[in-house]
C-alpha cells in the first residue's frame, strides 16, 4: 500500500536511491476545479481553470513529468504556483524541475530558510544537503497568504510548530476542501519531525486549526493516506490528545523515553493507528522527546523578512 512506501520515501531520500519508473499517479475528483494526485510521496493538491493550474506540493523529481502530465489532463494551461506545505522531500522534489519550468514557488519563510541550508533529520539519521537555487520558494510568508485564481481563494494558513516549524494548511475557500500536509496523516500515527522544529502539542493544535477552518462538509486532504470528512480528522485528534495524556503521566514520574516507549502505553490503539510508516514504539518516543523538551523559538531561526 502506498502508505507503507513513506519509509523508504519520506524527506530527503536520494532520488537515486527509489524507483519511480513503476508509480501511478492517480487523480481524484474533490469538487469544480479542485482534485488530488497520489503517486509516491505526499498528496498533491490541485486547482485547475482557465487561469492555470496551482500544486499544492509536488512529490520527488523523478515525478514530474508524469504529475504535469496528470495535471494537463485535467486541464492544458500551464503550472503556475506551487504551494509547498512544508520542506520535506517528499513535498517539494519537484520544485526545482517546476521553478525552471517558470512556475512560482510560493511557502512559509521557514520553508525557505531550511531548503536554503542544509539539515538533518535525526529520526532517519540523514543530513538533507541544501536545495539548488531554482527549487527555493520565491514567495515566502509569515501568517498566511491568498492566491486568487480560477474562480477561487486558495489561503495557506502558517500554524504554529507542529510537524515542523514551517507547516502550512491551504484551504480552497469555495469549494470547502483543505489540504493539511503532514499534520495529518490519515489512519495512521504521524511523523513529528523534532529536528525540524516539530511539537507534539503543537500537532493538536494544527488540527484543531484545520477543524476551525472548515465544518461538517469539509473535505480534508492529508499529506498521507486517504481524502477524508471532518469526523475522520477529529477521531485523529482524539488519538492524539490520548496519546499524549497517556505519554505525558510517564513523563510527569520521572520515566526515561526508554522505559515510556517499554511501557507499551499505546498497546490498545496500536491496531488500529500503528499500521503505517509511523511504527508504535517511534512515535511514542517521539512524544515522550516532544513532551520532555523545554518550550523554544522556532528552531529554524525565529522569525524572519
Amino acid at each position: 500500500m502506498r502508505r507503507l512506501m513513506i519509509a523508504a520515501l519520506l524527506i530527503g531520500v536520494p532520488a537515486a536511491a527509489q524507483d519511480y519508473s513503476k508509480v501511478v499517479i492517480k487523480t481524484e475528483t474533490l469538487g469544480p476545479g479542485v482534485h488530488v494526485l497520489f503517486g509516491a510521496g505526499g498528496n498533491i493538491g490541485v486547482s485547475t481553470g482557465p487561469d492555470g493550474s496551482v500544486l499544492i506540493d509536488d512529490q520527488f523529481a523523478p515525478l514530474t513529468e508524469k504529475i504535469v502530465a496528470a495535471v494537463k489532463a485535467l486541464s492544458p494551461g500551464p503550472v503556475r504556483f506551487v504551494i509547498n506545505t512544508h520542506w520535506h522531500g517528499d513535498h517539494s522534489g519537484g520544485n526545482e524541475n517546476l521553478g525552471k519550468a517558470g512556475t512560482v514557488i510560493v511557502a512559509h519563510d521557514n520553508v525557505r530558510k531550511r531548503m536554503a541550508s542544509e539539515q538533518f533529520i535525526a529520526l532517519m539519521k540523514q543530513t538533507v544537503p541544501a536545495s539548488p537555487a531554482a527549487a527555493l520558494p520565491v514567495v515566502t510568508f509569515d501568517a498566511a497568504s491568498s492566491l486568487h485564481l480560477n474562480g477561487e481563494e486558495i489561503r495557506a494558513v502558517h500554524v504554529d510548530p507542529a510537524h515542523t516549524d514551517g507547516d502550512a494548511l491551504v484551504v480552497f475557500t469555495k469549494a470547502n476542501v483543505i489540504h493539511m500536509g503532514d499534520t495529518y496523516f490519515a489512519g495512521n500515527y504521524p511523523f513529528i519531525d523534532l529536528s525540524s522544529g516539530g511539537s507534539a502539542r503543537g500537532l493538536v493544535k494544527a488540527i484543531d486549526r484545520g477543524l476551525a477552518l472548515g465544518n461538517a462538509t469539509t473535505k480534508y486532504i492529508p499529506g498521507h493516506g486517504p481524502v477524508t470528512d471532518r469526523a475522520a480528522l477529529q477521531a485523529y485528534r482524539a488519538m492524539l490528545i490520548d496519546v499524549i495524556a497517556r505519554v505525558e503521566k510517564l513523563v510527569k514520574a520521572g520515566r526515561t523515553p526508554d522505559q515510556i516507549v517499554a511501557a507499551k502505553p499505546t498497546a490498545d490503539l496500536d491496531g488500529k493507528w500503528g499500521q503505517g510508516f509511523m511504527k508504535p514504539d517511534v512515535f511514542v518516543r517521539i512524544v515522550a522527546e516532544s513532551l520532555a523538551a523545554k518550550p523554544h523559538t522556532h528552531a529554524a531561526g525565529g522569525k524572519h523578512h
